[in-house]
């Protein structure tokens, strides 16, 4: 069942058309990747699907339900690129805060904020001012004040932005479990490399639009171009045949490329009757970053075509 469905949402500031016609749905116990370059149309986006801009045109879907800003928001955390904390408050007194306005009770807030901080190695902050941590720091607080009302819906921007390998651990390790436990997560970021680790699906936005989406390997499959690498058992000159285009990545490793019309067998076939040892032979899957990459440049240059010449 979808947690969260869009219906051709559009939202225009003057004449530029920041999000138009998008359209997607993120499944319940789903971790999602929104995806695009700077000015793409995604904290356009984000906003609207917390309440903070309404689309001008489209209908936003909630839990089944016409999403209702007022009502909904309780059940959403949000936590925004930005720092969105209170610099002269003490730590401990922010997240009570922060709590109590998403509805919890004091003596909830305090249970929840204690079996957080315990859990992210934060006890001894308490007293500490916000603008004395460091951003790692203020980052882990953030992710703190906004899951602690245990929403269904968890939106993160660019999460692991300036902590150190060892937190960003700790912060992957709880969006798994979040997502375990049944909360929706939509992950925003640049980083390509988090993404294939971290979502099962994706959307890529760009100009406003949406260009691509769907399950992580099912994109990177389609857009495969039919390389395998090859490790073999001794080291070999680079072969030539009708079946395969080869180039050496190591004396005993090869890259190919299979003709068209040919299928991996026959490349096998070809070493076998060498006699070559073939001790690994896999498939090269295009990386996010390199599908990202292509899709972006291939709608800029979309665009460019259909710009009228001055």
């Amino acid at each position: 069942m979808a947690l969260l469905e869009l219906q051709g949402l559009k939202k225009y500031y003057a004449t530029q058309k920041a999000v138009d016609d998008i359209s997607f749905s993120i499944e319940q116990g789903s971790i999602f990747g929104l995806l695009g370059p700077n000015g793409a149309g995604k904290t356009t986006l984000l906003r609207m699907i917390t309440g903070i801009f309404y689309p001008d045109e489209g209908k936003i879907l909630f839990n089944g339900q016409p999403f209702n800003a007022a009502s909904d928001a309780r059940y959403i955390g949000y936590m925004p690129e930005e720092r969105g904390l209170y610099k002269k408050m003490k730590i401990g007194e922010q997240a009570l805060y922060l709590a109590q306005l998403k509805g919890l009770s004091k003596a909830e807030a305090m249970e929840k904020i204690k079996y957080w901080f315990r859990r992210l190695e934060m006890e001894s902050w308490w007293n500490k001012k916000v603008e004395d941590l460091s951003k790692g720091m203020s980052q882990k607080l953030q992710f703190v004040t906004t899951v602690l009302h245990e929403p269904k819906l968890v939106i993160l921007d660019e999460p692991f932005s300036g902590l150190d390998p060892v937190n960003a651990g700790l912060i992957k390790d709880e969006i798994f479990n979040l997502a375990k436990q049944g909360a929706t997560i939509i992950f925003s970021t640049h980083r390509m490399e988090q993404v294939e680790e971290i979502c099962d699906k994706i959307v890529l936005v760009n100009l406003g639009k949406k260009i691509l989406d769907g399950g992580v390997n099912q994109i990177k499959q389609q857009f495969k171009e039919n390389k395998f690498h090859l490790q073999l058992g001794s080291a070999v000159q680079t072969p030539q045949h009708a079946a395969f285009t080869a180039k050496a990545v190591s004396p005993k490793q090869l890259e190919v490329s299979i003709s068209d019309g040919y299928k991996s067998n026959d490349v096998l076939q070809y070493f076998i009757q060498q006699d070559i040892t073939i001790e690994s032979f896999h498939e090269i899957l295009p990386s996010l970053n390199d599908i990202f990459i292509r899709e972006v440049e291939g709608t800029k240059a979309i665009t460019r075509a259909f710009q009228p010449v001055q």
